[in-house]
């Protein structure tokens, strides 16, 4: 299978380091850093990917604008988390085209997907087939996505929900808590999934420590976003450097 620029960089970190650093930004986050500063930081500490997203109100011509000036800043991939319609940016170099497979409500699962899908093609975005899993609590985008979610201590339901995302063609797994859920998915939940689709599998934040980082990338996890970490952080940059380089550690490690 041939893969888009952005996919294939992707793969190719994955085999040679072992995982893939997302230095995520939420561009509506009024109390954290200057999006674009951050970008600026993720890329400086050599972040593989800069992600921008979050579940409500990345939209509208703010939102593009940021994106633009992020696009003109940085040397890494931009790549989009998007909450829904509206977070598509023709500045995106590619997003996951996320289906949020345990949703009650359909327009999660396929019905944005739907909206999205021109709009997406016209602009030329790399579109990754990607799966979204919601594992409690959810936090806000369990509530926002209507999640059924998926108890933390069940990886086998898990395992479920990602191989009917591999059946329908996702070629990624993201596993998502909610931004201020205790920590990532279990240990156990990464290394059935990992063995069950043998795609990447993507740890969508939640990391509160260094441990946390070691131990879903150690049991599986092939990429993981970060934010929080640095965003609170007094010293960012130092910060992001020090995270880019642990990860990595640990990637090599598991090679």
């Amino acid at each position: 299978m041939k893969f888009g620029k952005v996919e294939a960089h992707i793969h190719e970190t994955i085999e040679k380091d072992g995982v893939v650093f997302f230095g995520l930004i939420d561009p509506t986050n009024e109390k954290g850093k200057d999006p674009v500063e951050l970008a600026k930081i993720f890329d400086e500490a050599n972040a593989d990917i800069i992600l921008i997203g979050g579940s409500t109100g990345v939209e509208g011509d703010a939102f593009n604008n940021v994106m633009k000036t992020i696009k003109e800043s940085v040397s890494k991939p931009i790549m989009l988390f998007p909450g829904n319609v509206g977070g598509v940016s023709k500045y995106a170099d590619a997003l996951y085209f996320m289906s949020l497979l345990n949703s009650k409500n359909p327009y999660w699962i396929t019905g944005a997907h739907a909206l999205a899908a021109p709009m997406i093609v016209k602009m030329g975005i790399e579109a990754i087939p990607t799966s979204l899993l919601i594992v409690e609590p959810g936090e806000t985008v369990g509530r926002v996505g209507e999640a059924k979610l998926i108890p933390y201590d069940k990886p086998d339901i898990a395992v479920s929900y990602a191989l009917a995302g591999k059946l329908l063609g996702h070629r990624i797994t993201i596993l998502e808590r909610g931004s201020g859920a205790p920590g990532p998915a279990s240990p156990e939940m990464f290394r059935a999934i990992k063995k069950a689709v043998n795609h990447p599998v993507i740890c969508a934040g939640s990391s509160k420590n260094l441990d946390d980082i070691k131990t879903t990338i150690k049991a599986g996890a092939d990429g993981i976003h970060i934010a929080s970490l640095i965003e609170k952080s007094d010293r960012p940059l130092e910060t992001a450097k020090k995270l880019v380089n642990f990860t990595k550690k640990i990637g090599k490690e598991k090679t």
